[in-house]
């Protein structure tokens, strides 16, 4: 089992950043695969950005504002968020899964493990 943990949300003025952080209690190597996902209250859970083996994709929502790179000291990844918007107000979830993706990189049930969450708040 590989326990996932997100941390670096909060509460924050539109335009501003945030970084949220997750790691992974697992050695590195075996976990090949992680993504951000974050889901609105009422709507479905979705993707944000993925990493691969060494390929990254983002969901257009992040294009140009967002940026997922590696925690290689924690076995995990970061989310540089930018100028954030009101839109952006979710829960953001880290998810892993051991092996490469070689499509299906924004689907939910293609990750095995999930972190319990961080929400993240941007008001006007």
């Amino acid at each position: 089992q590989v326990e996932v943990q997100e941390s670096g949300g909060g509460s924050v003025q539109a335009g501003e950043s945030l970084r949220l952080s997750c790691s992974t209690s697992t050695l590195t190597g075996s976990i090949n695969s992680m993504a951000w996902f974050r889901q609105a209250p009422g709507k479905e859970r979705e993707a944000v950005a993925t990493i691969t083996g060494a390929r990254i994709y983002y969901a257009n929502s992040a294009k140009g504002r967002f940026t997922i790179s590696r925690d290689n000291a924690r076995n995990g990844i970061f989310l540089q968020m930018t100028n954030l918007e009101r839109q952006d107000t979710a829960t953001y979830y880290c998810a892993a899964r051991r092996g490469i993706l070689s499509g299906g990189w924004f689907t939910p049930s293609f990750y095995t493990f999930w972190g319990q969450g961080t929400q993240v708040i941007v008001s006007s």
